[in-house]
């Protein structure tokens, strides 16, 4: 959720761009020359986190890209967006983490351990 400052800021120097499918929404400042000196910011829309950025307009947020993204052409292969989900309820557990019950399947016999030479 956005400060009271920031979304005062917005409002007087803020121009809107656009809007991601998450509910992000991107400015760009108002008074700019150029795209050297335009300053560009997301209001993200809940908790703040940089993850929460997809990559289409993580780009044009990084002036990597000029022109804000269009409908981005998404291939069948492709996931959808995901924020980073470390520490949540949802984040990638292997077998064998601690909070995965800690326990995994045994080596199957092609590990064979180092043991340093004797002098």
């Amino acid at each position: 959720m956005a400060t009271l400052v920031t979304r005062l800021f917005t409002k007087l120097h803020g121009e809107k761009v656009g809007e991601d499918a998450f509910g992000n929404v991107y400015y760009r400042s108002k008074r700019a020359k150029d795209t050297k000196t335009e300053r560009r910011w997301v209001v993200y829309k809940g908790i703040e986190d940089g993850s929460k950025v997809p990559a289409e307009w993580h780009g044009w947020i990084h002036k990597t890209n000029d022109n804000p993204p269009s409908e981005p052409q998404r291939y069948p292969w492709q996931k959808p967006h995901l924020p980073n989900l470390t520490g949540t309820p949802y984040a990638y557990l292997p077998d064998g983490h601690l909070l995965n019950g800690g326990k995994r399947a045994k080596a199957t016999g092609d590990y064979e351990s180092w043991t340093p030479p004797t002098a």
